[in-house]
């Protein structure tokens, strides 16, 4: 199967970014959310699993990058006058758990956190980069391009330490079959032009 920008079997629909760029402040709010989560997920890998300590030692500085993009994201929203608002049942991240293989030994375990949430991370930044290339907001662009680029080193980051806790094969044999998957949710997503997944 053709392969599209990080691995993803599926690419976004560049129309998404000008109909997101509609409701910027459905959009910046959603984004707030996820990188709270994003940090929220890491925070509790790090919980779970304290005795791999090169997870912790990569994730720790994670976490405070991921709430600093919290932070940006608000002064995004404040700069506009937008509001926070409520956080929204992330439909795409949801499906994306039901992969997770429970069980197995804790470095399985942790094998399938990183991969899930290296997913998640790889189609962020795909969907950053569709926004810093349509929208016409030039700060927002900018903000955009080096929001994908932070992504995409998680992204990398993720997969690597997999690696280090499992064998490189099975990793990357794991890696192809959860692409595949996010491929078919993507293609069966309603797509929401208020939300960054």
């Amino acid at each position: 199967m053709e392969k599209f920008t990080l691995g993803l079997t599926l690419p976004t629909d560049p129309r998404w970014a000008n109909i997101a760029e509609k409701n910027l402040e459905d959009i910046l709010s959603d984004h707030a959310y996820c990188e709270q989560k994003a940090a929220s997920s890491c925070i509790s890998m790090i919980t779970l699993f304290p005795d791999m300590e090169e997870m912790v030692e990569v994730l720790t500085p994670v976490v405070a990058e991921e709430w600093s993009h919290f932070e940006r994201v608000l002064e995004q929203l404040n700069k506009r006058g937008y509001k926070l608002g409520f956080p929204r049942k992330d439909e795409y991240v949801a499906q994306l758990l039901k992969l997770e293989v429970k069980g197995g030994n804790r470095k399985h375990q942790v094998m399938e956190k990183l991969l899930i949430n290296a997913l998640i991370e790889a189609r962020s930044c795909e969907r950053f980069r569709q926004l810093n290339l349509h929208l016409k907001d030039a700060e927002l662009k900018n903000f955009y391009y080096e929001l994908m680029v932070s992504e995409a080193g998680h992204y990398r980051n993720f997969i690597q330490l997999a690696e280090v806790y499992m064998a490189k094969e099975v990793v990357r044999k794991r890696w192809e079959e959860l692409l595949a998957a996010e491929g078919e949710i993507m293609k069966n997503l309603v797509p929401r032009a208020d939300r960054i997944h």
